[in-house]
């Protein structure tokens, strides 16, 4: 089974004293182990590192610090998916005429048909599923 994951449960379980992390550190955890093939886009990747620099966390997390845990806890573990601008125009396209919105259109990017999106870990789109 393949998972793609977002910025967003990616960041939630990088950091203990977010409302999700639980949750997503459960689904990083499982990625981790192997249970299903871990994606995540360039782009998203790079949103997570940006966004653990730039949030008012308590405490702090610095540059450094946001890399050890992309190093550590993302790149080994992940296959990151290249997107090309080809893709988003089609896939916005898509999404348009099925009437698809929000998480649907960067799941659909990144090769989760919409019939098969099921909300694994958080109840919003952002860990999914796609044999």
């Amino acid at each position: 089974m393949r998972v793609y994951f977002d910025t967003a449960v990616l960041v939630a379980a990088s950091v203990a004293g977010h409302p999700h992390h639980s949750q997503s550190a459960m689904a990083l955890e499982s990625a981790m182990k192997k249970r299903f093939a871990g994606h995540v886009s360039g782009h998203g990747l790079s949103e997570v590192y940006a966004v653990l620099t730039r949030t008012p966390f308590s405490p702090a997390i610095y540059p450094a610090e946001a890399w050890k845990l992309v190093q550590a806890k993302i790149l080994p573990y992940f296959e990151i998916v290249t997107i090309t601008p080809q893709m988003y125009r089609e896939t916005i396209r898509k999404c348009a005429e099925n009437g698809w919105g929000d998480g649907y259109t960067m799941l659909s990017i990144c090769g989760v048909p919409g019939n098969q999106i099921a909300n694994a870990f958080l109840p919003s789109t952002s860990v999914t599923s796609n044999s």
